[in-house]
Formats: structure tokens, sequence, C-alpha cells
């Protein structure tokens, strides 16, 4: 595990096989975790003596999240007047590790204030930036960022498919209830959704013909209600031939309407059947936004899924009919059942990609508290003026985690372009990612380099799920050799450190403040690979290594320098402010010859520019002939 890493703490109901459930999800979590700063992790607990009672046993489950936060502090180095310290009495084999955040996860939502009020007994040195969310954090449900993050995926694959969801109606089915924070506030992101059928663990909702104003004011009102249920849906605002079901239900019967959108002939349903018939429903968008695995690939066992909880109602990929599937929640399809489904026309992403959102924003928080501590202990800030000042960038921070979903989702559609015409660049990148022993194509359900040039002969190449995975192990491929060097040092990437963060909070702290934060370098780092590889592709800078010789850094220092010395930046911004004025197709065109102009100038840099102790001295040479 990389010594800067963060993931969620989960109270697991899985006492047998916990170890497993964790393995799976660290690994989701690496994935997810390649636009962030830390690399990812995972952590779950179980209660050995499992109370009877609802309110005894959610007491049972804070103490013992309490009781592994403990252990977790008692076994972590802490920084202490500015130097790292190991805990008493602990033979340390390893080297300074400090960074430790923990982050709510299934079963433990509410338990941040509980772990921050422990971190800060012990004078641990992120205080409440140890836990992220809590009391003085950024609510995740109430910011939606998460279901934001995941609908600029969504509106992208309908933007290339010629529809603006947001101004026109399209057809929904759906995985969750309005009570859950993605199911919830995704189907709230426009006004223009008509949800005509969505199950969660206890009811079953079909609305075949539903008025998109009158059924999003409904879902409103469940969605502010707490603790609410599909049963909750007034039923007067059904459509003809609508209703609500338990899922339990041994027979359902379904109106002619209702036939008619799921497309079934068969009058009777029980309830698992019935929800069968939601995922195969032809629609524009299956909205997976609950917990379950309910998609796998025609040839998966139900076994290998590994939800067994779901395996009367799991469809195939083969069988579904909606055109996009956009991922708000975790594994709701297998890996292979997104690759399957793309390879048949569908679009989607995977779950890693679409709602990286969450940990994002958790991340910016952890930063920014880190930063904001320096100035509230040398007394220029009181801790309730830290507050005030992180309520008021809230939507400043929301909006550089949702330009981080925005521009992901546009790399994974410009190496959909570009695949076809370089799949060898793919392939090599693949080579390379192994070698090196960061990426197992076999664990990843990667195609091997023969499967590769089969799908060449057919036509085919890489899908967007396998594009998303390759996409992210080269972010952690190059952010790890950036940091292996000296290139986050070099002064004239300050600028990337000072990007990271509002300007509000930048001119609420004294500049050293900026310039010493603890995880200075790694924010550097995670700034000039999000923009390098989100701009240039997942193939660039490992073809760029392997035509000059050249090391990873030494392609990102010059990248960096191409983009300085032709402004790039704001040539990037005018692209981005045109997408109401243009198509996709079109768009994209430019962004490919952006990111070609940009691969021509790093090649000539790499081979021409002299040598220089930074970056900055080889961009004052170029930018003014320039």
């Amino acid at each position: 595990m990389d010594d800067v890493a963060r993931g969620g703490v989960r109270w697991s109901e899985r006492p047998d096989d916990f170890r497993i459930e964790v393995l799976g999800l660290v690994k989701t979590q690496q994935v997810k975790n390649a636009v962030i700063v830390p690399a990812g992790a995972k952590g779950a607990f179980i209660v050995k003596r499992h109370p009877a009672g609802r309110r005894e046993a959610a007491a049972a489950g804070l103490a013992s999240y309490r009781e592994f936060i403990e252990v977790l502090l008692d076994l972590t180095d802490d920084i202490v007047d500015g130097e790292v310290r190991s805990p008493d009495g602990l033979v340390v084999r390893d080297e300074p590790d400090p960074y430790l955040v923990v982050a709510a996860d299934k079963g433990t939502a509410k338990n941040s204030d509980a772990a921050n009020e422990l971190a800060t007994q012990r004078g641990f040195w992120l205080g409440d930036a140890f836990a992220s969310g809590g009391s003085h954090g950024y609510d995740h449900k109430e910011l939606g960022i998460t279901a934001r993050g995941a609908w600029e995926s969504v509106r992208r694959h309908f933007r290339e498919l010629g529809l603006d969801i947001q101004r026109e109606e399209f057809t929904v089915v759906g995985i969750g209830d309005m009570s859950g924070d993605v199911f919830g506030n995704g189907m709230l992101a426009s006004r223009r959704i008509r949800l005509v059928a969505a199950f969660d663990h206890r009811h079953i909702l079909i609305d075949p013909d539903p008025d998109p104003e009158t059924s999003w004011n409904e879902r409103t009102r469940l969605f502010d209600m707490p603790g609410s249920s599909w049963g909750d849906y007034d039923a007067v605002l059904l459509s003809e031939g609508g209703g609500v079901y338990e899922r339990s239900a041994k027979q359902v019967e379904l109106s002619a309407q209702a036939r008619e959108r799921l497309a079934v002939e068969t009058e009777v349903l029980n309830g698992d059947e019935l929800i069968q018939a939601i995922l195969r429903a032809p629609a524009d968008l299956l909205w997976s936004g609950g917990i379950g695995t309910y998609v796998k690939a025609d040839a998966e066992t139900h076994a290998a899924v590994g939800d067994p909880g779901n395996d009367r109602v799991r469809v195939s990929a083969g069988e579904l009919r909606v055109r996009v599937v956009g991922e708000g929640g975790n594994l709701g399809l297998t890996q292979r059942a997104r690759v399957e489904y793309a390879l048949a026309g569908g679009r989607l992403n995977t779950d890693a990609l679409d709602n990286s959102a969450g940990v994002d924003m958790s991340d910016h928080e952890v930063n920014l508290k880190i930063l904001l501590g320096g100035a509230v202990a040398d007394g220029t800030m009181t801790p309730e003026e830290r507050n005030e000042l992180l309520r008021e960038i809230t939507e400043d921070v929301a909006a550089a985690v949702l330009a981080n979903n925005y521009y992901q989702s546009l790399a994974v559609s410009l190496d959909e372009l570009r695949a076809p015409e370089r799949p060898e660049d793919f392939r090599e990148t693949l080579l390379r990612l192994e070698r090196e022993r960061l990426l197992d194509p076999r664990l990843e359900s990667l195609p091997s380099q023969e499967e590769l040039v089969e799908r060449q002969e057919e036509g085919k190449t890489l899908t967007r799920p396998e594009l998303a995975v390759v996409l992210a192990y080269s972010k952690m491929h190059l952010k790890r050799w950036i940091l292996a060097s000296e290139l986050p040092d070099d002064p004239e990437l300050a600028e990337l450190l000072e990007a990271y963060f509002p300007d509000r909070a930048l001119g609420s702290v004294a500049p050293d403040l900026v310039g010493g934060h603890e995880l200075r370098r790694h924010i550097i780092a995670t700034v000039l690979t999000n923009r390098l590889v989100d701009r240039m592709g997942a193939t660039c800078h490992i073809k760029l290594m392997g035509e000059t010789g050249s090391s990873a850094s030494a392609v990102a220092r010059m990248w960096y320098v191409a983009g300085r010395i032709s402004d790039a930046n704001e040539l990037y911004g005018g692209l981005r402010e045109s997408d109401e004025r243009v198509t996709a197709g079109v768009q994209y065109q430019w962004y490919l010859e952006m990111s070609s102009a940009l691969m021509r100038a790093t090649h000539w840099l790499l081979a021409a520019a002299p040598p220089a102790e930074s970056a900055g001295a080889t961009v004052e040479w170029l930018h003014e002939p320039i």
C-alpha cells in the first residue's frame, strides 16, 4: 500500500469472508482514487456478538468502530512539532507513514464525528481531517456530489447520442430509492426524467407513462422525507397502469400499460421476476444507484459474482436493452458484464470513473483542512472562522471536483476515437504497465495481446469500460514516477499547487503555509498527472518514453513546458465553453488536434531543449519567440 492512501471503513455483514470483501473493494478503490491525491485503501470490521434490537445493534456497531479506529491510531505514525514520530514501544520496519485518513462507508456513514473525536483527543496531527465529513465537513448527500459527478458521464453519453437530457425527455429505469444519496440525487438531476420503473430492497415502482414535472416533484418530496421508500409514493400521481409492490410479493398482476412499458407478455410475475423484467426493459438509461450486483456477463456464474443475496434477480449483460448505463453506485455490474454490454453497442464507463466525485470531494476537504489548520495553529484564523470559510467555498470545491468528472469522461471518449487509429499504442501501454507489475490484465478483465489483435481483425478495439481502467492505471503509473523524481520540487510547478485550492482559501493563509503543505508534492503530482492524461490520453506519456528514451518525469516536465509556452490552459477552457455551441463530434476533433499539437511540441522539446534546472528556465527560453 502507498504511504499516502485513503478509503472507507465499513461495518461488514460478512463475518465469514469479510477479508475477501475488503480485497475486492480495495481493488476498486485503487482505480477510483487515480484521480485524487491518495492511493486506494479499504478497511472493515465485524461485530462478533450482534444484539437483536435495532438500537442495541447500532450501539454495538459504533462501539466496535471506535475500538477499530483506536487500534489504527495506536499503530500509526504522527507528526509532532514538524517531525514524524512513531508510537512508543512499536517496532517500525517501514518508512515514515503519518498519513491516515478514514472515510465513511457502508454502516459507518454517521461515524465521522466519533473518529474525529478520537483523533483530536489523541492530538493526532490531522485533527478533524482524519475522517472526512462530520459536523465540520462536506455532507455528500446534501451536496449530491457523487450523483452530480456520475451525471457528468451520463450527460456525455447522451450528448454523443445527440440528446440533451437537461432539456429533452428521456426514460429511466433505476436501482435504488429516493432516500438514498446517489439514487435520490441522481433522479433529481434533470426535470426531464421519466422514471418508468425502479426497485430497492423493499419495494418496486412501476409508472408506465409518467409526467416529468409531476413525478419530479413527488421524488423531491420523498427525497426530503427521512427514511422514505417507494411505499410512500402517492399512488394518485402514478400514470395509468402504475403501482408500487412489495419486492417479496408472490404475485403481481401487471396492467397492459406496465407490460407494454417493460416489453413483457406475462400478466402475472412474482417480485423477483418483476425486478428482472425492469432490468431487461427497453429504456434510455439504467441508473444504478443502489447496493448489489445486478448484471453479470453471460458466461459468468452467480457464484463468481460474489453477491448471493441477489442471485435470484440478476440478469446477464446480453439481456440489457437500455441505451446507457450510469453507475452512481458501486459494483452494479461486473467488469466482464460492462465489457460485454459495451461490445454489443451499449454506452457506459465503470463505477470507479462515474462515481469518483465522492472520494474527490473528501480528498479536497482533507487537504483544505490541513492547509487551514496551519492558519488556526499560528493564530491568524480561529476554528470558527475556518469552519465558516469551509462552508463559503463549498461550491468552489464542488466545481473543481465536477471538472475532474467532466474531463475524465471526456478522456475516455477521446481515447475511444484514438484506439482504432493507433491500436499499437494501447497494446504497448498495456505491455509496459504489465511489465512494471502495476497492472494484472486478468484481474482487471482486460483482453490479452492476442485478444486485442483478434478484435482489431474484427474491426473492434478496447471498449469504454476497458479504456476507463487503462486511463486509471496510466495515471497511477505517471504519478508514481513523478513522485519518485525531483519534478514536484520545481518552483515553476508551484502554480499547480495553487490551482488545486480555491482562491478564497489561498487568500486566507500566508504563502508559506501553501508552500509548506504536508502533501505539497503529492498534490502537484496529482494535478499534473490529471491534466496530462485527461488531455493527452492514456498512451501519450508511455509512447513518448518509448520514442525518445526519456523518463516519465522528463516527459511530464516537457509537456508542461509545451502547455505553458502555448497558453494551452486558456485554449482548453475555450474548448469546454463550446459545449453548447457545437456538436460533440466537431468539438472532439478540436480536442484531438490540440493533443496532437502538444504531442509534437513535447517530442521536439525532449530532443532539442537545452538542459535546464527548472521548467521555468525552458519556458523563459521559448515563450517570447513562440
